[in-house]
């Protein structure tokens, strides 16, 4: 017999409550990481990641422009999501919906407020040229928790990014010819860990499955204790002691997922 939605959401608040989920994770594990670097031949960086199911892959192009009026010292990023049709039938093309414009959103928030990109070692003449960073991020297959899925691609492409030759006197980018130069990036990594409450449960890297069922999510950008940004979301609140708690959860994770990923960040 199939189950419903229902009786599996019921079945998942039944497991949380005696600690315990589907598929044998304790309630602040993450499950299997697995990350590849150069996937695409045409982007400065990329990667893959996959965090069980779930599969995004994240590109870096970079570009020059005049910078911003208010910033002529600094070069500039822009973050920019597709939910693919192929990843979830829940997605569909055309204009980006809400959760595509908040998975940008979170990502560059946590990248830009971090301080991770050295926006002033960008500028090429102060008021005329900077670069600008472009990051693409794709969904392949959703099985929850594409928010961190992201970070990690979006840090992990940028470590792995060189930034292309650029010919000053015809003011024009050799794409496809790479420099020996990496984006400028600081040694505090940004990682985004959310985390998910589910009746008085708190559980970060949830299932699709948890994901549906989940009251209140709130993303922390973090550095090794150094919090950067936080984003809720759903319409659920949250109590003063439940976010201290989510706070706890998040430098916790945060070690854990680093210890993990910290290889593809030399």
């Amino acid at each position: 017999m199939i189950e419903t939605p229902e009786v599996t959401a019921e079945r998942i608040r039944e497991y949380l409550s005696e600690g315990n989920r589907f598929d044998g994770r304790n309630l602040e594990e993450f499950r299997n990481i697995t990350i590849e670097t150069g996937v695409s031949k045409n982007a400065e960086g990329s990667a893959r990641v996959r965090i069980g199911k779930t599969d995004v892959i994240v590109g870096i192009k970079l570009g020059v422009s005049e910078p911003y009026p208010d910033s002529l010292d600094k070069g500039n990023l822009m973050v920019n999501a597709e939910l693919l049709p192929l990843s979830s039938p829940r997605f569909e093309n055309g204009p980006p919906k809400f959760p595509t414009i908040e998975l940008a959103r979170i990502i560059d928030r946590g990248i830009r407020e971090s301080k991770f990109i050295d926006f002033e070692k960008l500028c090429i003449t102060k008021g005329e040229e900077v670069w600008n960073v472009f990051i693409d991020i794709y969904s392949l297959n959703d099985d929850g928790n594409l928010i961190d899925a992201a970070g990690i691609g979006a840090i992990v492409a940028l470590k792995h990014a060189r930034i292309p030759k650029y010919d000053k006197k015809e003011k024009k980018v050799l794409f496809g010819e790479l420099t020996d130069e990496n984006v400028p990036l600081s040694d505090n990594v940004p990682i985004a860990i959310t985390i998910h409450k589910i009746g008085d449960n708190f559980i970060v890297d949830p299932t699709l499955e948890e994901e549906d069922i989940s009251e209140t999510r709130v993303t922390i950008g973090s550095s090794d204790g150094i919090i950067s940004s936080i984003q809720k979301g759903n319409e659920k609140s949250l109590k003063t002691e439940e976010l201290y708690k989510i706070l706890d959860i998040s430098e916790k994770v945060y070690k854990n997922v680093y210890s993990k990923i910290e290889k593809y960040l030399k």
